[in-house]
Parts: C-alpha cells; sequence; structure tokens
C-alpha cells in the first residue's frame, strides 16, 4: 500500500477505533480454519482487536476434525436436518478433537515472537464449562442422543474474565447439571453467547464471500426483514447461507447491534469488514443503518467535517461551528451506521411564503444512490407542513442539478426582502425558485 493511502486508511479508521473499545464481540469460525492453517493470521487481527480495547469471545468449531477421529476408527457421520448425531463413540471423538483444537488455538494465541504481528501481545485466553446444555432429544423420531442445545450461558463469569482482559474461548461442548457433557453446534453456541452477553458484534467467519443475490452480487447491507425475506425467496441457497444467516436474524432481533457473515479465505477479511466503510461480507442489523432525522448539537462535529472542505474551495458560504450550534435546529442530518453522511438546512420565510434551502452537502463517498434528492425531498415536505409556497436555493457550481429536480433560475429580486438584503454581489450565486 502507498504512505499516502495508508495514512487515509488510517484515519478514516479512527472512527471505528473509538467506537470499538469496550465493545464485545462474539466470534465465531469453523474448525476448517484451524485445519487448513488460517488461524496463525487470523491470530494476527484478534491481537490487534484486543490491543485496540475490544472484548472478545472467541467460538470454534471441530467438524472436520471430529470426521477425521470417527474415520480413523471406522465410524460413519450421521446427520439429521444438518445437525450430527452423537452417539456415545462420536462424543469420544467430539471431546478429544474439541480439545485438541481449544490446545491448538490457545497455542497459537500465546505467541509473542519479535518482529511479528504478535511481538509483545498479552492474550490470555479463558475457557471453561460456561455453556450449560440440556439434550436436543427426540426430533421427527431420531434420538439424537448426546447432541444438545445451549440451555444457559454463565454471563457473570464470562464478563468477569473479559473485564480482566482477558479473552474468553468456547468450545461446542456442553454440561448438564447431571454432570453430562454434549456436543452442541457452533452457531447455537455464538448466538446463544452474543444474545446473552448483549454483544455488539456477532461475526460467522465462513467458506463464502457473504449473502449473493440471484444477480450474483454481494449483499453488504441487510435488516433482519430483508434477511429473512431473502431467505423465503431462495430456499435453493448454499447451505452455509441456510445455517448461519437464520443465526444472524434470530441475534440482531434478540438484541445484537450487528451480525456479520464474513469469508475465511481472504487474509484480514475481519479488519476489512470491521475497519472499512463498505467492509467484505454481509452484515445484518435490526433496522436500517441509514437514518434522516432532525440535527444536533452532538451533530456539528460530523457536520463541519462535510461541510468544511467545501468552504475552502468557494462552493459554500462559510459557516463556523458558533454559527452552526446557534442554527441547528434548522438541520437535518442523513446518518449512515452512526456517522454523519449529508446534511440539509431550511430557513423559512414566513410573510413571503417562501423558504431557503441551504448547505446541502452529501459526503462524496455516499453521492452515487442520489442522496442528496432525499435530502431535498425532506426540506420540500417540512416547507409544504409549515404552509409555504415555494422554496429558493443560491448556488455558484451546482446549477444543473438543481434544474434537474425542478426548479427554474430566477432574479435576486424574486428572492424575499430579508434574503435580498443579504444577498452578496462578489459571489454571484445564481437564484433558482421551485414552486411546492
Amino acid at each position: 500500500m502507498h504512505t499516502a493511502d495508508f495514512v487515509d486508511w488510517f484515519r478514516q479508521a479512527a472512527p471505528y477505533i473509538h467506537a470499538f473499545r469496550g465493545r464485545t464481540f462474539v466470534i465465531a469460525l469453523g474448525g476448517e480454519v484451524v485445519r487448513e492453517g488460517k488461524f496463525a493470521t487470523l491470530t494476527h487481527d484478534i491481537n490487534l482487536l484486543t490491543s485496540l480495547g475490544v472484548r472478545l469471545v472467541v467460538v470454534h468449531g471441530a467438524r472436520p476434525q471430529i470426521d477425521a477421529r470417527m474415520a480413523e476408527r471406522g465410524l460413519v457421520p450421521e446427520y439429521h436436518k444438518g445437525v450430527r448425531l452423537t452417539d456415545l463413540s462420536t462424543l469420544e471423538c467430539v471431546i478429544q478433537a474439541a480439545g485438541h483444537v481449544r490446545v491448538e488455538i490457545e497455542s497459537w494465541l500465546s505467541m509473542g515472537l519479535a518482529n511479528s504481528p504478535m511481538a509483545n501481545a498479552d492474550i490470555r485466553v479463558s475457557a471453561g464449562n460456561f455453556i450449560t446444555a440440556q439434550p436436543m432429544g427426540v426430533v421427527d423420531g431420531i434420538d439424537l442422543q448426546y447432541t444438545g442445545q445451549v440451555r444457559k450461558v454463565d454471563t457473570t463469569a464470562i464478563n468477569y474474565r473479559l473485564d480482566d482482559g482477558e479473552l474468553v474461548l468456547l468450545s461446542t461442548i456442553g454440561y448438564s447439571p447431571t454432570g453430562e457433557v454434549f456436543n452442541i453446534t457452533l452457531e447455537d453456541v455464538a448466538t446463544s453467547a452474543a444474545i446473552a452477553l448483549k454483544a455488539d458484534k456477532l461475526l460467522f467467519l465462513f467458506g463464502h464471500d457473504g449473502v449473493i443475490d440471484r444477480e450474483g452480487q454481494l449483499l453488504t447491507e441487510l435488516t433482519a426483514h430483508e434477511a429473512q425475506t431473502f431467505m423465503d425467496a431462495n430456499p435453493d441457497a448454499n447451505e452455509d447461507i441456510r445455517l448461519y444467516l437464520p443465526c444472524a436474524i434470530r441475534a440482531v432481533r434478540q438484541g445484537v447491534a450487528r451480525a456479520h457473515l464474513i469469508t475465511h479465505h481472504v487474509d484480514g477479511s475481519l479488519l476489512m469488514e470491521l475497519f472499512t466503510r463498505d467492509g467484505i461480507g454481509t452484515m445484518i442489523s435490526r433496522e436500517p443503518l441509514e437514518a434522516l432525522r432532525q440535527a444536533t448539537i452532538d451533530d456539528v462535529g460530523g457536520m463541519l467535517a462535510l461541510i468544511e472542505p467545501l468552504e475552502e474551495a468557494g462552493v459554500l458560504v462559510k459557516r463556523g461551528r458558533e454559527q452552526l450550534e446557534r442554527e441547528i435546529s434548522r438541520y437535518a442530518v442523513l446518518e449512515h451506521d452512526s456517522k454523519i453522511i449529508g446534511c440539509v438546512a431550511l430557513q423559512p420565510f414566513a410573510s413571503s411564503g417562501m423558504a431557503e434551502l441551504a448547505c446541502l452537502v452529501v459526503d462524496p463517498d455516499y453521492r452515487d444512490e442520489d442522496r442528496g434528492a432525499q435530502l431535498l425531498r425532506h426540506i420540500e415536505q417540512q416547507a409544504r407542513s409549515m404552509g409555504l409556497r415555494q422554496l429558493f436555493a443560491l448556488t455558484t457550481r451546482t446549477s444543473h442539478w438543481f434544474v434537474e429536480r425542478g426548479f427554474a433560475q430566477a432574479t435576486v429580486d424574486e428572492l424575499p426582502i430579508e434574503k435580498k438584503h443579504l444577498y452578496n454581489y462578489q459571489r454571484r450565486s445564481k437564484v433558482f425558485i421551485k414552486p411546492l
């Protein structure tokens, strides 16, 4: 990466770094990540997250390792609706494989090699009987025996260790109050833990890019409703999507802020998903990430970040922080995942039946979906609700944009008398008016 690109990326990552500090993330990864040697590089990313103050719970599976141990003993895996049927012999393989994978993960997390991303790393790993399980029982007439499901997550014990700066490692094994051991699915443990801990993120690392539509396009953002609609309309979706997407939907509907489906085939995919605007996989949220709302005093910093470059370029009239704070009630902001990406102001002139549309700005990275028109519609609706008949705007650079949206060029004399007296003849802004 070019030095300038790195600096720009690092600066763009700053809001995420600030937002993630002290947050709880649950990361779920299948046993294939360890088997294929990919956990070595994933360790570097986990180390980075812990160094930034993220509270991490890592849930690991062991399906390929279990299958390998069963093959060594001449046992044939049996499944019902994607869930392993666990008899006593299979359970022994489950315990052995899960223990082996856990030790291998702990060994990678314990590294502190000089001249490597793990230099001076001090990741303390805590593993234990945090999951209370119960038998899944008989399903469709088939006794799943030692296959279980999560009954309870010991959040008190987990939070105690997270508060102490430890990384909590969960296996897909649970224990009953009577001392029985049960084999639980990765997705059940991860989803149940994320919900119980009220986690900020649940991240599934799996073998696909994310949710892909019928045109082959990656769907980077979905609400829980949109994700469920996709599931209903695509019963032939690949097995991983049918397995993990319902878990993501369940998680966000029960209080997890975000769920992510990310490929484990791309080195650094976890960081790309977390610290870039578009991410690399699919993110699921309960409600839409984008909202148009009334601005508050807390939005001024984000608004200035949008406005100041255009002021320096002479596109907008200069406004100081004090003026913005004083006039904040006139502004609306467009927010995407807690970031201000657009703003606009409405200044009514009731005596003339007109209103001014001012300071219409959209972040350059978000202009491709015509969010400016969305802000314009909001202002038009607001002006109509005030009983105003016309909307006007002054511009030096964006005449065509206004014309394309129903404005007609006018003269300074057609402005409200109060605005006419304030007109800056040095800027020579063009006047455009639109009937409402």
